[in-house]
């Protein structure tokens, strides 16, 4: 029988060796924010394409680093996540590949830490909660959006009780992504458009975790409470189809191509304690980008998109603005925003949330301490994905969500 891995420590790590799977935007991205860290080294690449090889082979030469060892053929990933001088593997592939390199980088005795979603269907969930348990390593989704500045003060405020009960959030990923489909790789695209492809075969909601991510730690997810049953609904698809028209004609085989995944998907969540969540995805329309991040209490309201407010019982019945607003934002802000945040600017890092992320992966593993995300966040917030459209293709009915921590959840308070 598996032993739950909630709180899982490991020895500490003195020195952080890595190898790095899927080069591309993201990946390469990674690479170089690893190049400000302390205590890393990084000892293997492995991308399909030898030109991602070489821009990560010059990055690490630009930074004074020794050369890593690169893996260019199909399952290349396997030989690396076999050398004995790797302790995690940091996994930036397509959405479809994460589950199985992360499984198996676990088998070898590594540790994983893998892009979003974790997974795209509640089977591949499960095997990563079981690979985790049997193996005790860590496997951890790199869900950046839960070290936004504006979520972590969030966070900071639910956990001190300035927002009073917490009975309902909102969360979404709201990005105008039309050009990207049809774009070449190095223009912005997708590596054999693979994102297409899956909006061709499926529907719900593929993309979950950058809004669902924070609201699970505001409401402590699997440590008190868990999500009990979903519904979802789409609408019908016209974005793509559209834009494909009037980029390429009417009469292209761009908008000839039929696609199920509707414009907008909305998913509303029930957690077991009451708490209610409200999910959009939406990368086909020309909606400003938003991830919402709403949350409401008894004693408070909080959300940062269009325009980050605040409204606290405490200061009276209008939103806190100007001076007020600062006060508070400074009042409850996060250690991690006060401290690496701070270091991430200093260094002008181009994305503050990323590079905190990071900071802390590789600071807990050093340490020896339990990962801010462990594996049940990764398969929680990453089975929404094929619940969703389970629900839209039955006619939005309720679906359950499973327990992937067995129960162990209502002991975890």
């Amino acid at each position: 029988m598996n032993r739950n891995v909630l709180h899982l420590t490991c020895p500490p790590i003195p020195v952080l060796r890595i190898g790095f799977v899927g080069l591309g935007n993201r990946g390469i991205l990674a690479l170089e924010r690893y190049m400000h860290l302390e205590g890393v080294e990084v000892k293997a690449l492995c991308d399909l394409r030898p030109r991602n090889i070489e821009r990560a082979t010059a990055l690490l030469h630009r930074f004074n680093r020794p050369a890593a060892v690169a893996y260019g053929e199909d399952g290349g990933w396997r030989q690396l996540c076999g050398r004995a001088d790797i302790d995690l593997v940091y996994i930036c592939t397509d959405w479809l590949t994460h589950t199985d390199i992360a499984v198996y980088a676990m088998q070898q005795g590594r540790h994983a830490a893998l892009e979003v979603p974790a997974a795209m269907s509640v089977a591949d969930c499960w095997r990563l909660v079981d690979t985790a348990e049997q193996t005790r390593r860590h496997c951890m989704m790199l869900e950046n959006c839960c070290y936004d500045a504006f979520a972590l003060t969030t966070l900071n405020m639910v956990r001190q009780g300035a927002l009073g009960e917490i009975t309902h959030a909102e969360g979404a990923y709201i990005h105008d992504l039309r050009r990207h489909y049809f774009a070449d790789e190095t223009e912005g695209g997708y590596h054999n458009n693979w994102i297409k492809l899956y909006s061709q075969q499926h529907t719900g909601n593929p993309y979950p975790t950058h809004g669902l991510g924070p609201i699970c730690q505001w409401m402590d997810i699997h440590r008190g409470d868990r999500m009990e049953y979903l519904v979802s609904m789409s609408s019908r698809e016209a974005g793509l189809s559209a834009y494909a028209r009037g980029q390429f004609g009417k009469h292209s085989a761009e908008a000839a191509q039929p696609y199920l995944m509707g414009d907008v998907n909305t998913t509303l969540i029930r957690t077991v304690k009451g708490r209610t969540i409200v999910l959009q995805y939406d990368v086909t329309t020309p909606r400003p980008y938003s991830r919402h991040q709403t949350v409401c209490g008894t004693k408070g309201f909080m959300q940062k998109y269009p325009v980050p407010c605040i409204l606290l019982d405490e200061y009276g019945k209008e939103p806190l603005a100007g001076e007020d607003f600062e006060k508070v934002m400074e009042r409850y802000k996060h250690p991690f925003t006060a401290t690496i945040g701070e270091e991430a600017k200093r260094k002008e890092m181009p994305n503050e949330m990323n590079y905190i992320m990071d900071y802390r992966l590789v600071h807990c593993l050093r340490n020896g301490l339990p990962l801010d995300q462990d594996v049940y966040d990764a398969a929680e917030w990453s089975c929404i994905t094929e619940l969703s459209e389970l629900s839209v293709r039955q006619g939005s009915i309720p679906v359950e969500i499973p327990d992937f921590t067995r129960g162990n959840w209502e002991g975890d308070k």
